[in-house]
């Protein structure tokens, strides 16, 4: 999901609508689309990994 989730940020995709594109594929919350929120903080977590992966 997160992997996706960059793909179509990288392609310009307004967040609110790739929150809209994703369904959560595990969990207690299996089927369902994620908040804004979350959608948001994976971002997050992978523009923060890609800054430290030590390549800069």
């Amino acid at each position: 999901m997160a992997d996706y989730a960059r793909s179509l940020r990288a392609g310009g995709v307004p967040v609110p609508q790739i929150a809209q594109k994703l369904v959560i594929t595990s969990g207690k919350n299996k089927g369902q689309r994620p908040s804004l929120a979350t959608v948001y903080r994976i971002l997050a977590e992978a523009d923060e990994a890609e800054s430290t992966d030590g390549t800069g």
